[in-house]
């Protein structure tokens, strides 16, 4: 099977829902860094209106930084906040009627977990006991892919087609030059080699990444065109 493409959602109000369309599953800010009951209503109807499938995307409480900066909490903290933002997305889920099949950490602490056994724990325990056994998206052999598979939940190996990487495979840090990737043909070849790589299941496009609706359609059609 090909990989899925997944986009991150709603974290801006000028978003299109053509982009969302696009996506085989969508990660749905849900008030770490971004996102509000609105827009995770909003988010969740264009799931079930273009069958998409819908995830939570729990960060760490740091709306100012965007969740993008490492913040230094307790464990029994992370965990309490990230089953609190897992609850706010499953109870507007509820009231559309979808169903949240999957979870994806967030900016820092998709890394931190990654690294961290202790916080990859914390966020499977308050992900698992919010949700259920739903599948984790995350970076292959990590801290992370190890909680998730330790507690019985499918593990999503995740690659990034608007992301630069170094020689190691690790994403070159934002702010620096070559992190992202803005063009669309370029996008694409990079979703290519990760998709016939064998080694990830679901490809990234961030919706708040400049010309993510042209990145998106020239990523799900590449992925499309291997799958026929």
């Amino acid at each position: 099977m090909r990989p899925l493409l997944n986009v991150d959602a709603g974290e801006m109000e000028s978003e299109p829902e053509a982009l969302w369309a696009l996506a085989h599953a969508l990660n749905v800010a849900c008030g770490g860094h971004a996102g509000d009951a609105r827009s995770m209503e909003r988010v969740l109807r264009a799931c079930r209106e273009h069958h998409v499938r819908a995830g939570a995307h729990p960060a760490y409480p740091d709306r100012e930084g965007f969740g993008r900066r490492r913040v230094a909490l307790a464990i029994e903290a992370l965990e309490t906040s990230i089953a609190a933002q897992c609850r706010a997305l499953r109870m507007v889920a509820e009231r559309v009627g979808i169903a949240i099949e999957h979870a994806k950490l967030h900016g820092a602490l998709y890394h931190d977990a990654a690294n961290d056994p202790s916080i990859a724990e914390a966020c499977v325990r308050a992900i698992r006991g919010e949700l259920g056994p739903v599948a984790i998206l995350g970076p292959k052999d990590s801290a992370l892919e190890r909680a998730a598979r330790a507690a019985g939940c499918r593990y999503e190996r995740e690659g990034f087609a608007d992301r630069g990487t170094r020689p190691d495979g690790s994403l070159i840090p934002r702010g620096q030059p070559g992190a992202l990737i803005e063009d669309p043909a370029r996008a694409a070849a990079q979703a290519r080699v990760l998709a016939t790589s064998g080694e990830v299941d679901t490809i990234c496009v961030h919706g708040d990444t400049p010309g993510a609706l042209a990145i998106a359609r020239a990523v799900r059609e590449t992925l499309d065109a291997l799958a026929t």
